[in-house]
């Protein structure tokens, strides 16, 4: 079990919460929750309703739809994000590729949260605009012609 400060120390070093002070990141330990999943566990599915935003403390995750991987995070990355800002299905599924720790934080305490502290919203949107940047380029790469 992660204790409270190892938990503030730990959210400051994910992307999503770096700008946060961290008497404020202490707020966010509260309301997370310290889940685990072992190698080969199926963690989000495609299509269902999703309620909770994941940030992972050790090993590795593939983001796919279906058989078609379409990234990996690890250490310090977040999944889940769309779906805890709307309520609708999941986008892709997530699966453990090694055994996973994760920090989870459901919807109804993260929106608790966005309304006292906006720079949470801020990271949110943040990471967000950084991932579909990266799949509009890959998208643009994906579609160029091939060189002959």
């Amino acid at each position: 079990m992660i204790a409270t400060v190892e938990k503030v120390l730990f959210l400051k070093s994910v992307d999503l919460f770096s700008h946060i002070p961290g008497e404020d990141l202490a707020q966010v330990a509260g309301i997370a929750q310290e889940v685990t999943f072992e190698e080969g566990e199926l963690i989000i599915q495609e299509g269902e309703m999703g309620d909770s935003l994941y940030l992972i403390i050790d090993g590795q995750v593939s983001v796919h739809r279906e058989t078609q991987e379409l990234s990996k995070l690890g250490e310090k990355e977040s999944f889940g994000e769309m779906a805890i800002l709307d309520n609708e299905p999941r986008s892709a599924s997530v699966t453990a590729t090694s055994d996973v720790t994760c920090l989870k934080v459901s919807r109804e305490d993260f929106y608790d949260l966005m309304s006292e502290k906006i720079e949470i919203a801020h990271g949110i949107i943040r990471v967000l605009t950084h991932r579909l940047r990266d799949a509009n380029l890959k998208m643009a790469d994906d579609s160029s012609p091939p060189n002959i």
